[in-house]
């Protein structure tokens, strides 16, 4: 405690304004049109779907139909490029191979007021139309029926991903039924050397690759300066257009963007008048150690949201939901439990009689294990539901694959969401509710005018020296 100076209070408090201002409103500059964010703001929060407003659907194969994991990467494939297709690029899908299940959001199209959501879906799940098509396109929606038509997706029998150690390049195999080998080899004599074949999925041209010789057996390479993941992203697209099956919808549901950004406004205001009550209180009941609190608190919560809005270099912006925002309430909640419990143990300690300087410390020490249990507990729980409900390739859901192995992935971005808020407050709870709250409330002891033990909740006439 000696070894705290007075004016760290005053460095604590203005580095805590100081993020408070930066947080809420970010750093930007612009040059003509186009804008530069060097520290991201309020403004730049990605919002989730339940809050802007957005779709939320669930496919599976039909009840007769067990899929393969490369059929469900391949109709993953299928959506993603029709999603594209319709220039919905802001999207979170997630397959469920145990359970052949692909989870899919996107967000509303409120730049579209014929935009009808049911229509999306059914177009989703719809059996890709693949088809092989004489002549060279761009990648991107085209119209496919201008160009000569060599093969359909029921002529190709499978598409694989693979290294070729010969050429020391990525490339996609691929191998045709007996119905379209010799419109295939007929085509390729004929545009060997000289020509393409596009290859389509719906009106969307994937690939246009160059024909460099006759293919007459049914197997054919397509290469290329390729990467491992475009020639699986290839490969994909190849075999969802083969799909013998359509998609079905197992579960659907919309969300308004209004009911959201009015949700979205209602706990704002709610978690600013809670703060507000919070901090009179806080105030009223224990003086000095309340100020600080209150302190704590503008951090904590300022803290929870940069860490959402990308703020800082180790972690990038992310998706916050409503029962995201409730997980930030939350945890400012055992915030307040973790300065109360501080402030009653500091009373506590001078009504014992003990000096102003004895009291603080003995205080901070008794607190602190309750304050670890509660805080430790939440971080546990914020780290099961983000392994049970996070996406299969995040750390939580790797960490905790050997518990939640045999139920298979479960995503849901809200509940992840309140897990990843709730742990990240539990964590700057530490930091605000106990380090930080510590060093002003030592700093300030050092002001003879705040040696009075009344300031901190003790009786008058208290000892003031240690």
């Amino acid at each position: 405690m000696k070894s705290v100076k007075k004016p760290v209070f005053f460095i604590v408090a203005a580095l805590i304004l100081a993020l408070t201002v930066l947080t809420i409103g970010g750093v930007h500059t612009a040059y003509g049109d186009v804008v530069t964010s060097w520290v991201r703001g309020l403004d730049d929060i990605r919002w989730g779907i339940d809050i802007r407003g957005g779709v939320d659907v669930t496919f599976t194969p039909p009840s007769d139909v067990d899929a393969t994991d490369q059929q469900v990467d391949a109709a993953r494939s299928v959506i993603e490029t029709r999603l594209m297709a319709n220039n919905i690029t802001d999207y979170e899908i997630y397959p469920d191979y145990n359970s052949d299940r692909i989870i899919v959001r996107f967000p509303w199209q409120s730049d579209d007021e014929d935009f009808d959501p049911e229509a999306a879906v059914k177009e989703l799940g719809e059996t890709a139309l693949l088809t092989f098509r004489e002549g060279q396109a761009n990648v991107g929606n085209g119209d496919p029926e201008s160009l000569p038509l060599v093969l359909s997706g029921a002529d190709v029998e499978s598409a694989n991903a693979y290294y070729d150690d010969k050429d020391s390049e990525f490339a996609v195999s691929l191998k045709l039924k007996d119905s379209g080998k010799e419109a295939f080899s007929e085509a390729t004599g004929r545009l060997a050397g000289n020509g393409y074949i596009s290859i389509w999925l719906d009106e969307y041209c994937f690939s246009s690759p160059s024909v460099n010789a006759k293919i007459s057996d049914g197997s054919a390479t397509i290469s290329g300066n390729f990467t491992r993941e475009e020639v699986i992203a290839l490969a994909d697209k190849i075999n969802g257009g083969a799909l013998p099956y359509k998609l079905v919808t197992d579960s659907f549901s919309t969300i308004s963007p209004t009911l959201g950004e009015g949700a979205k406004e209602a706990m704002g205001i709610a978690a600013v008048a809670a703060f507000l009550l919070v901090s009179i209180f806080m105030v009223i009941l224990y003086r000095v150690p309340g100020i600080i609190a209150v302190f704590g608190l503008l951090g904590q919560a300022i803290g929870s949201l940069a860490v959402v809005t990308g703020f800082f270099w180790f972690n990038n912006s992310f998706t916050l939901t409503i029962p995201g925002i409730a997980g930030i309430i939350l945890s400012i909640g055992m915030g307040v439990d973790a300065n109360v419990i501080t402030g009653e143990r500091i009373k506590e300690e001078l009504r014992a009689g003990k000096t102003l300087d004895g009291a603080l410390q003995a205080g901070y020490k008794r607190a602190f294990t309750a304050i670890f249990d509660g805080n430790v507990t939440l971080i546990i729980i914020a780290i099961v539901l983000m392994g049970a409900f996070g996406t299969p390739d995040s750390w939580a859901s790797i960490a905790l694959q050997w518990l939640f192995f045999m139920f298979g992935p479960s995503t849901a971005g809200t509940i992840y969401s309140f897990g990843f808020t709730l742990g990240v407050g539990a964590v700057l709870n530490f930091v605000f509710g106990v380090f930080t709250s510590r060093l002003m409330t030592y700093s300030i002891a050092k002001f003879q005018f705040f040696r009075k033990p009344t300031w901190f909740g003790g009786p008058k006439g208290g000892a003031v020296n240690a």
